[in-house]
């Protein structure tokens, strides 16, 4: 069953089109990929599927409704989060305290503190105890207690797609959850990625790594300047002579990246 559907999705800024007629549907169920060289509008794509843009033409379809004209968070309420190339987070709060603001944006960040310190109640416990299983879902749980501006660089990316995940969406959008990860983090990642798709979230990453993409995507789209240029399988889009030119470089598969 379709849970996202693109169509003819088109934003300019000035002369310049950062996205021209897109289309593209994601399964339900599904860990799509969405690939391309900088400056081909993957990340303007995400913005206009999120509320942080708006359209110039086309539509955006999620569940049985449409996005388009929505506010970032009233589509975070309809069931869609997302990451930023630049992790956001809360300095100052604790890794599972930044899973917890982002289970309920309208609590304060010292009302959580004051959550955490004095008797919570029953609701607060069980709120703490799913920020917990969300840190050990991507595999972090070992943060849970150290403030944020202590936590390494992958292990904050990752700190951020478990807050991403506090909200309870059904699509969770990355926006290169991969960039500046070794080898052993990135192989966590995928792991991570299964693991929440297992969960019923259904998942689009728009990433560079192709060592990733390759293994655990089941469908890729393919963006250059702006223009969608292929979609299909991973096997298929590392033989497409257009991706390939426009690129890859050369037929690639997973593990020369």
């Amino acid at each position: 069953m379709s849970l996202l559907t693109v169509s003819g999705l088109t934003k300019r800024f000035g002369g310049l089109v950062a996205v021209d007629d897109v289309s593209f549907v994601v399964y339900e169920g599904s860990i799509k990929a969405v690939i391309g060289p900088n400056g081909a509008g993957k990340s303007t794509l995400f913005n206009l599927i999120t509320g942080f843009e708006r359209a110039d033409s086309g539509t955006v379809s999620f569940a049985d409704g449409h996005l388009a004209r929505r506010k970032p968070h009233e589509i975070v309420r309809a069931g869609v989060a997302r990451t930023f190339q630049n992790t956001q987070l809360f300095e100052e709060l604790t890794g599972l305290e930044n899973v917890l603001v982002g289970m309920e944006t309208s609590l304060r960040a010292g009302f959580v503190r004051s959550a955490l310190r004095i008797g919570v109640r029953a609701e607060e416990r069980a709120a703490s105890a799913r920020a917990m299983h969300l840190l050990r879902l991507v595999g972090i749980e070992q943060w849970a207690a150290t403030p944020a501006a202590d936590i390494p660089h992958g292990v904050r990316r990752s700190l951020e797609v478990a807050r991403a995940l506090a909200t309870r969406p059904r699509l969770l959008l990355l926006d290169e959850p991969a960039a500046g990860l070794n080898a052993t983090e990135t192989a966590e990642l995928a792991r991570a990625l299964y693991r929440i798709r297992d969960e019923g979230v259904t998942i689009v990453v728009v990433e560079h790594d192709m060592g990733l993409v390759m293994e655990v995507s089941e469908e890729i789209v393919v963006l250059d300047q702006g223009r969608k240029i292929a979609e299909g399988p991973p096997l298929l889009i590392q033989k497409d002579a257009a991706v390939i030119e426009a690129y890859l470089g050369e037929e690639v598969t997973g593990d020369e990246y």
